[in-house]
């Protein structure tokens, strides 16, 4: 029987796949930190957040 895998390694794995969206979401929050507001960058967001439940369905 394997060890256990902790919830925040199976996140860092996850969300490593995901780092071109990660960079540009990244991009769009640090051209406007000082003035950040809801939704500044949702679109960028939900790219993110795609491929982030992408990888989760297929690591399963």
């Amino acid at each position: 029987m394997p060890g256990r895998v902790r919830p925040i390694e199976k996140f860092a794995e996850t969300v490593s796949k995901c780092t071109a969206e990660g960079a540009v979401y990244g991009k769009c929050i640090a051209a406007n930190y000082q003035n950040v507001s809801k939704d500044m960058c949702v679109r960028e967001f939900m790219a993110l957040k795609d491929c982030y439940l992408r990888a989760a369905r297929r690591r399963t």
